[in-house]
């Protein structure tokens, strides 16, 4: 059973948005998760990921607007994005239980959800 994205839609730029991963099972004992996005004709590409100890990178576009949170009891990933631009319209995707090597989080085995389209327009 896949993890269920939600949040996504239309925004205009400078607004905000949090997506939310509802992960099918606990997320307890789960060290690595992340979110990627991938903008039409361009590949997928890592935008934040959180491992254990709490521990969060983002990629240099989002960074110091996107926060990247989980929340256990919930078994939930969250992304919180602020000002977004428009070069941040993407479909989003969650990939829980990942591993984390090389200095970067890599989906290899990981489950994905099927992913949450948001737009902002200028």
């Amino acid at each position: 059973v896949q993890p269920v994205e939600s949040g996504g839609g239309l925004v205009q730029a400078g607004g905000s948005l949090r997506l939310s991963c509802a992960a099918p099972t606990t997320i307890f004992s789960i060290n690595s998760m992340g979110w990627y996005r991938q903008a039409p004709g361009k590949q997928r590409e890592l935008v934040a990921y959180i491992i254990s100890g709490g521990i969060t990178n983002y990629a240099d576009s989002v960074k110091g607007r996107f926060t990247i949170s989980r929340d256990n009891a919930k078994n939930t990933v969250y992304l919180q994005m602020n000002s977004l631009k428009p070069e941040d319209t993407a479909a989003y995707y969650c990939n829980i239980g990942g591993n984390y090597y090389s200095g970067s989080y890599h989906p290899d085995f990981g489950s994905w959800g099927q992913g949450t389209q948001v737009t902002v327009s200028s």
